[in-house]
C-alpha cells in the first residue's frame, strides 16, 4: 500500500511529538532529586512527583478516547499539546512561590496533556500508511521516545542540577532568610527549562494547526458503541493487561538504577549515575535496533524472544553479584525497549471503531508504573534485600511472554478463518 504525501507529513510531525513528551517524561528522575533537595523531602514525599503524572494517565485516558471519538485524532493531539504547554508554564508559579504541592499541581497538569497526547498520537500513527506495517511504524516513533531518554537527563543535569546541592545537616543549620533564600535559588532553576519546552510546544501546535492532516473518523452509526465496547477483542484485553506489567517492569528497572548500582554492586553514586545514563542509551538503541529487526522478524515474534532474554536477565539482576549485575540491567533496558509499542500496536490492531476507545484503556494502563515499584520496595523492605524486589520486573515480563504467545496464537487462528 502506497503512503499519500499528506499522510507521509502527518507521519513525520507526529513522529516529533513522542520526542518531546519523552524529553519531560525524562525531566522527572532529575526534577525528584532536585526538589527533594531543595525542599527537603522525604523519599516518599519526592516519590510524589512519579505519582502526580501516573494518576493523570490514569484519570484522563478515557476523556482523551471520548474528546477523540466526537474530535478525531487532529483534536486530541491539539488538546494534549496545549495542555502540555500550560503544564511547563505552571513552573514558573510554582518555583515563584516555592511551593512543592504548586510542583506536584503544575506535573499533574503536563501529565494531562501527555495522557491525551499519547492517547491520540500512539493509535494515529498506526492507521496512517500501510495497516501491516503499523507495529514497525510505532516502533520507529517510540525510538524518538528513547532518545529523549537519553537527551533528557543530559540537558536537565546541566540546566538544573549545575550547582553541588546542600546537604540535609548544612540546610539544618541555615537561618530560616538563608534557607529561604536557597530553596528560591534552587526551585528557580526548573523555570527557564520548562518556560523553553512550553513555547517550544505551543509552536509545535501552531504548526500541526495550521497544517492538514488527514484525520480518520468513525461512521456515525459505529460512534454508539460502549465506550467498554473495545473489550469485545482479545487483543485489547491483553494489550491492557500487558502494557500494565510492562510499564510497571520500566519504571522499576529505570527508577532504581542509580540505588540498585550503588547498594549491590559498591557503585559510587557518581558513578552509578553514569550507569542510568547508559541504561537510558540502551533503551534508546534497543527501539532502533528492534525497528530494523522487525523488517524480517514478525513483531510478536521478536517480542517473544527479547521477553525470554529479559527473564533469563532478572536471573542474574537477583541473585548475581559484583558490576555485572548492573550491566544485567543495562542489558535489560535494551531488550524491553521495544515492548511499549508493541503491546499498544497489536492491542488496537484490526479493531476499527473501536481503536479510539481501546487506545484509551491501554494508555489508562501505564498506571502499572505506580502500582508495581512501590511493591519492588515492599519486598526489598520486608527481606532487607533490594535484589529479591526484582522479582516483580521478572514476573512483568513473564506476563509480556504470554501476551506475545496469545496473541500469536490468536492472530494464527483469525488467519485460518480469514
Amino acid at each position: 500500500m502506497s503512503v499519500s504525501k499528506n499522510n507521509k507529513l502527518a507521519i513525520v510531525l507526529v513522529t516529533s511529538l513522542f520526542f518531546f513528551w519523552g524529553f519531560v517524561h525524562n525531566l522527572d528522575p532529575i526534577l525528584i532529586p532536585h526538589l527533594r533537595n531543595a525542599f527537603s523531602l522525604t523519599h516518599l514525599q519526592a516519590s510524589l512527583v512519579d505519582s502526580a503524572v501516573f494518576i493523570a494517565y490514569f484519570l484522563l485516558a478515557i476523556p482523551a478516547g471520548m474528546i477523540m471519538k466526537k474530535y478525531g485524532y487532529k483534536s486530541g493531539i491539539l488538546i494534549g499539546l496545549t495542555i502540555f504547554a500550560i503544564g511547563c508554564f505552571l513552573f514558573i508559579p510554582a518555583a515563584n512561590q516555592i511551593s512543592y504541592v504548586f510542583f506536584l499541581t503544575a506535573l499533574f497538569v503536563v501529565a494531562c496533556g501527555l495522557t491525551i497526547l499519547e492517547t491520540a498520537a500512539n493509535p494515529y500513527v498506526t492507521v496512517l500508511g500501510d495497516p501491516s506495517k503499523a507495529t514497525h511504524r510505532l516502533n520507529f516513533a517510540q525510538s524518538f521516545n528513547g532518545l529523549a531518554a537519553f537527551i533528557a537527563p543530559i540537558l536537565g543535569g546541566k540546566f538544573i542540577l549545575a550547582e553541588q546541592p546542600k546537604s540535609d545537616t548544612e540546610i539544618a543549620a541555615m537561618s530560616e532568610q538563608v534557607k529561604l533564600a536557597y530553596m528560591q535559588a534552587e526551585t528557580a532553576t526548573v523555570k527557564a527549562p520548562y518556560m523553553i519546552l512550553g513555547l517550544i510546544i505551543l509552536i509545535v501546535a501552531a504548526i500541526l494547526f495550521f497544517t492538514k492532516l488527514p484525520d480518520i473518523k468513525d461512521d456515525e452509526g459505529e460512534q454508539k458503541a460502549g465506550f467498554f465496547h473495545a473489550f469485545k477483542h482479545k487483543n485489547v484485553k491483553w494489550g491492557v493487561i500487558g502494557q500494565f506489567f510492562y510499564v510497571g517492569a520500566q519504571v522499576c528497572v529505570l527508577s532504581f538504577m542509580v540505588l540498585y548500582a550503588t547498594e549491590v554492586a559498591g557503585i559510587t553514586p557518581l558513578n552509578a549515575s553514569k550507569y542510568a545514563s547508559f541504561a537510558g542509551l540502551a533503551f534508546m538503541l534497543g527501539r532502533f535496533v528492534g525497528t530494523f529487526f522487525m523488517k524480517f522478524i514478525q513483531p510478536l515474534t521478536l517480542l517473544m524472544i527479547y521477553s525470554i532474554i529479559c527473564i533469563a536477565l532478572s536471573f542474574i539482576v537477583i541473585y548475581g553479584s559484583g558490576t555485572i549485575t548492573v550491566y544485567a540491567l543495562i542489558a535489560v533496558a535494551f531488550f524491553m525497549s521495544i515492548m511499549f509499542p508493541t503491546i499498544f500496536a497489536v492491542g488496537v490492531e484490526g479493531i476499527g471503531a473501536d481503536t479510539k476507545s481501546a487506545s484509551s484503556l491501554i494508555i489508562m494502563s501505564i498506571v502499572g508504573g505506580a502500582i508495581l515499584p512501590p511493591l519492588l520496595g515492599l519486598i526489598s523492605d520486608k527481606t532487607g534485600n533490594l535484589q529479591l524486589g526484582y522479582w516483580v520486573p521478572m514476573i512483568c515480563f513473564v506476563v509480556v511472554l504470554l501476551f506475545s504467545l496469545a496473541n500469536k496464537n490468536n492472530l494464527k487462528t483469525q488467519s485460518s478463518h480469514e
